[in-house]
């Protein structure tokens, strides 16, 4: 039962949220995005979320046995290191520095978490940076990926 009423209450949130991002609008237009489509974005997962809770037929009542802790806090902290390095490495740098460790953390080898990450970096980088233009830091590497 418990279940459903987190998943109530992440719908509640997620609906706010979006409430409140309605109204984001940048006072001038620098980013095709806009302001209000990451907040969008994460209202409508969150409402996703909270509705699978709701739907989802009754979890067993030993659902935090499951979830694997050591390897989840590692994740949180390296997300926390990843925001301390985001600046001064660089999108692709600190995305690929976070995805090792974690990827190992859940049961991936070195080189398949190294190339994962390397992937993700460079990936997320050209797609965000080139397809949707917003502005990422590109850090050590600005000689790559030009300095912005």
């Amino acid at each position: 039962m418990s279940d459903r009423i987190l998943g109530v209450a992440c719908v509640a949130v997620a609906a706010g949220m979006a409430w409140a991002a309605a109204d984001y609008a940048a006072p001038i237009s620098y980013e095709p995005v806009g302001p209000r489509a990451f907040p969008l974005l994460l209202a409508g997962l969150m409402a996703l979320g909270g509705l699978w809770l709701i739907v989802r037929p009754s979890m067993r009542d030993n659902w935090l046995r499951q979830v694997p802790l050591r390897p989840l806090a590692f994740a949180v902290v390296a997300v926390f290191v990843y925001a301390l390095l985001f600046e001064t490495l660089g999108f692709t740098l600190a995305t690929t520095i976070m995805s090792v460790p974690v990827g190992m953390a859940f049961g991936g080898s070195w080189k398949q978490s190294l190339a994962g990450g390397v992937g993700l970096g460079v990936l997320l980088f050209l797609g965000f940076d080139k397809l949707l233009d917003v502005v990422l830091p590109s850090g050590l590497l600005s000689f790559i990926f030009g300095g912005r």
